[in-house]
């Protein structure tokens, strides 16, 4: 900060800090402004075009332009963010009076950090929409919905949710669910609360986490704030994808009050049949699966005793052209898992928490990051888009195989009643918000149990292994000078390149220009592979047993002093080579896959050497046969 001489009194200090507080203010506001203006503009321009026309020669760069402004804001206001941050923390640990808790609070209450900016990647994500001209399908109702789909989990750190939402509305437009006409009160996140069912015993959650053959996860789902309207009832079944089968989503919709008939066992199944063939809107095959659906969850929560045991809350952003499943990206931030059997739902009260009592501290898990799922319809031919490829392989998100919202919840806030835990909670960045909540046990494993996470630290997303993976690309900026176009000031605190040059970045290089640090590529790692190198290891110990076989022969049978000794006598060390070169090679490529470091995870030297082992004892035995026939010659 300016003006900060060394015999600057701690009054001077704050007074210092709150003008560069509001500085910073004051300039996100006049930005964020400018921002909806220029959209406002070109919302008016696109609005003079049918949508089935061609929009105006430059009108995707445009917007791109404002785009990339708008990314070039967050990245400010992140930055300014950790500054303050880190001043403070330099403060109280030079100064005795500590000032970090009461300024961080003041931090987080500022609009420029707390600032929703929903309606302008809504307005982006529906430009984009109306320039790429997407067609909206009609949607089918039907009284049961099915989803065969293909998902793919990713956290993402919170300082690049922007960015991401804004690469996904470049392709996807942001699926709002009954929104208002009124673009500038719209939000591109809707509340979504999910309330899932198990035993006494955990059944279920074990079950998801060991991933057994035909797993059920039960839940009751309801969308926005206050009480819930309509709930649905969904049930997801894992089958294993190398039996050719898919796991899949099914669910039906039933009212608030008819819940805890359900969890009772007294859903009135053919009385809602009934109903269903009087409205006539219903085909009987349709009504024969609903019945099906229900009669086999009403039977697993009764025959299992399953009651709410875990709820999931967060705000979900769903990025998909209307009615078109092929491809649907959802983004769920603010997410928390919150233990649900309370005294209310305990006695039977409640089917889910009061939300008027406060929560306790180790009844509530928040989660340090955001969630990205990539769901693709499964079908015949069915990949992911490029851009979908482009994104993942950047280190903005990071895969979490098979990660949970209900087994982090139930591992974390009951970690006394589980048998098993996560790969994941051994990720250095949940650390903090497992001790918060109480799940310190899970850090800091017993003596004489087992713990399975550590055997597989490759698949965390954070860590030293997955910091290993990492390989830096080259930086791509497109320098230019400071424009104005679209109403828009050329941002004299904007980061962009050390000579503070502003800069311009296009779909494809987004990321890398808005955050130049941040490109992972890691080795696609199949479970074939392992298998491979395990069969390679195998045909190795082969040939070394019929080496060793062979030299073992020769020295029981043949005569003493002879050359055939000599023969075995080389013969069986090189079979220890060739066991020994086996073991190493083993593990050092098992080590290599299970790491996907970007190395080659051949050996093109090792081979080489044994077989010139090989040859060097033949040419050895060869010689001496040699001068044993000259010998005899004489």
């Amino acid at each position: 900060m300016d003006g900060i001489s060394p015999d600057t009194t701690q009054d001077d200090f704050f007074k210092a800090l709150e003008a560069e507080m509001s500085k910073v203010a004051e300039f996100t506001q006049k930005q964020v402004g400018e921002i909806r203006r220029a959209l406002a503009s070109m919302d008016r321009v696109l609005a003079k075009h049918p949508s089935s026309a061609h929009p105006p020669f430059g009108t995707k760069e445009q917007l791109d332009s404002i785009g990339n402004e708008f990314l070039s804001l967050e990245k400010f206001v992140n930055l300014n963010f950790t500054g303050f941050r880190k001043i403070l923390k330099k403060h109280d640990k030079n100064l005795p009076n500590p000032a970090m808790g009461f300024y961080m609070g003041r931090l987080h209450q500022q609009a420029w950090v707390r600032g929703d900016y929903s309606d302008i990647i809504v307005t982006i994500s529906r430009l984009h929409s109306i320039i790429r001209g997407d067609n909206h399908l009609e949607a089918e109702q039907t009284a049961t919905q099915d989803f065969l789909r293909k998902t793919t989990k990713y956290w993402i750190r919170n300082e690049f949710v922007t960015a991401v939402k804004y690469i996904v509305s470049q392709r996807l437009p942001v699926f709002l669910f009954g929104s208002s006409s009124d673009q500038s009160t719209v939000s591109d996140a809707q509340l979504v609360n999910s309330v899932y069912l198990d035993n006494s015993q955990l059944e279920l959650y074990h079950g998801r986490l060991d991933k057994s053959p035909g797993a059920i996860a039960i839940r009751l789902r309801w969308y926005g704030t206050g009480e819930p309207e309509l709930v649905f009832v969904e049930r997801k079944t894992h089958r294993d994808s190398w039996t050719g089968d898919v796991s899949v989503k099914e669910r039906f919709i039933i009212k608030p009050k008819e819940v805890p008939l359900l969890l009772n066992g007294q859903f009135p199944v053919e009385k809602k049949t009934q109903e269903m063939r009087k409205k006539g809107t219903y085909t009987e095959q349709e009504i024969e699966d609903w019945l099906s659906l229900v009669t086999e969850i009403t039977q697993a929560i009764n025959f299992k005793q399953l009651v709410p045991t875990m709820r999931s809350q967060y705000m979900r952003t769903a990025f998909q052209i209307a009615n078109d499943a092929t491809v649907r990206v959802s983004l769920d931030t603010n997410l928390c898992m919150i233990y649900e059997r309370d005294a209310g739902v305990e006695e039977g009260l409640r089917w889910y928490r009061d939300p008027n009592v406060k929560v306790p501290s180790n009844e509530i898990t928040r989660f340090p990051h955001a969630v990205l799922e990539v769901k693709l319809e499964v079908a015949e031919g069915n990949t992911a888009p490029q851009w979908v490829e482009d994104l993942i392989r950047s280190d903005m998100v990071c895969e979490v195989h098979k990660f949970s919202k209900f087994i982090h919840g139930c591992a974390v806030l009951m970690p006394d009643e589980v048998q098993a835990v996560p790969y994941w909670v051994d990720d250095p960045t949940l650390r903090a918000s497992i001790e918060v909540s109480g799940g310190k046990v899970l850090l800091d494993a017993d003596e004489g149990r087992v713990d399975a996470n550590k055997q597989y630290p490759q698949l965390l997303p954070h860590g030293p292994l997955a910091t290993d993976r990492r390989r830096p690309t080259p930086r791509r900026w497109k320098t230019d000078e400071p424009s104005t176009a679209h109403g828009l000031s050329p941002g004299v605190a904007a980061p962009g390149p050390s000579d503070g040059a502003v800069y311009e970045c296009y779909y494809d290089q987004c990321w890398n220009a808005n955050f130049p640090d941040v490109q992972t590529v890691t080795q696609k790692v199949e479970p074939k592979l392992h298998f491979a190198n395990e069969r390679t290891y195998i045909h190795w110990l082969h040939m070394a047993v019929h080496i060793a076989g062979l030299a073992t022969a020769v020295l029981a049978f043949s005569p003493s002093d002879s050359l055939a000794e000599v023969y075995a006598m080389l013969m069986l060390p090189l079979a220890l080579v060739f066991v020994f070169y086996a073991l190493f090679t083993f593990h050092w490529r098992d080590t290599k896959i299970s790491t996907r470091q970007a190395v080659r995870w051949d050996d093109p030297y090792g081979p080489v050497i044994v077989g010139v082992s090989v040859i060097l004892c033949l040419a050895i035995y060869f010689g001496l046969q040699l001068a044993e026939i000259a010998h005899l010659l004489e």
